[in-house]
């Protein structure tokens, strides 16, 4: 039995809190023991596998989330669409996801003064919706930036295609990100991109080379990061086009379905392996049970001889 996890109830909690997460727990051990093989889609998640679950390393394989190659097909830039968020002289700024803790939205607005100071003419778009919606519109009033803020809801999949191809900037400030889809998605779009330093966000950016990393949960960490991208166009330019060509090699799904396979065929090989040797030890003890009731035979036989 392969297994595949991709985040785990301690993790998106910061630890276990009540009965119902530990049951989850309990469960994800009880799951990740009896497996074969465990897939995780990043090392940050391997780690977390290996420290909670105390899983052996060897038996926890790291194959990432992919993307659909021609999820852009068709999809240029959309001024129409564009000028819905913000005016033609603004830089949108977007960061989507569910509004959550731990997706960090509450940093990013936390950092949108020192932007906006830094540079006036921005915008920023936050997509998704969750929770913590009231809570976050509440901080952009506090912060008297209403007129800077757009909260869009749930956008569908093509409308979402198209903010990432409208966008100058995407944020993803998570403060705990097993992976990191939403990342990928934005720098294949050719989107400069600031990640937080945490969990497989960590490992997608390679900072100032294919995007730009932040401090988690520092909100003037992310404000330099994304006005280093707004005024340095040939550093903007740089890390989006490495970014690219990152994203086509590392994350197709072709590589990725080999890479699973290879892991099933392992899985199964392992599977037979142990069946078979479970068969040679039960034909060798039941060789040796025959032998030690032909020695007793023998020596019973041998004492009636003798009286």
């Amino acid at each position: 039995m392969c297994a595949t996890m991709h985040a785990t109830e301690s993790g998106r909690n910061s630890g276990i809190h009540d009965q119902t997460q530990k049951y989850i727990n309990d469960t994800e051990w009880m799951l990740t023991y009896e497996a074969t093989e465990v897939i995780v889609n990043s090392n940050y998640m391997k780690c977390e596998m290996q420290r909670l679950f105390g899983l052996p390393f060897e038996k926890i394989n790291v194959i990432p989330n992919g993307i659909n190659m021609n999820m852009y097909n068709g999809i240029e830039k959309d001024y129409d669409f564009r000028r819905r968020f913000a005016s033609d002289n603004e830089k949108i700024i977007m960061c989507a996801g569910r509004l959550v803790y731990e997706k960090g939205f509450q940093h990013l607005i936390a950092a949108a003064p020192k932007i906006l100071s830094g540079y006036n003419d921005s915008k920023f778009i936050i997509a998704g919706k969750g929770a913590m919606l009231d809570e976050l519109k509440a901080q952009v009033n506090y912060l008297g930036i209403n007129n800077k803020v757009y909260f869009t809801g749930q956008l569908s999949y093509k409308d979402l295609c198209k903010m990432y191809k409208i966008a100058d900037v995407a944020v993803f400030p998570s403060t705990y990100e097993p992976f990191g889809m939403v990342a990928i998605e934005a720098m294949f779009a050719g989107v400069p991109t600031v990640v937080s330093d945490v969990g497989g966000l960590n490992e997608i950016v390679n900072h100032g080379v294919d995007g730009m990393k932040s401090y988690a949960g520092n909100p003037n960490s992310i404000a330099d990061s994304v006005l280093a991208l707004l005024y340095d166009h040939r550093l903007a330019d740089d890390v989006s086009k490495n970014a690219k060509i990152k994203i086509k090699n590392l994350y197709n799904w072709n590589k990725i379905a080999q890479d699973t396979h290879f892991i099933y065929q392992k899985a199964i090989c392992q599977t037979m392996a142990e069946k078979q040797k479970h068969q040679i030890a039960q034909e060798n003890a039941k060789k040796a049970r025959k032998r030690e009731g032909r020695g007793t035979l023998i020596a019973f036989r041998g004492r009636e001889a003798l009286a």
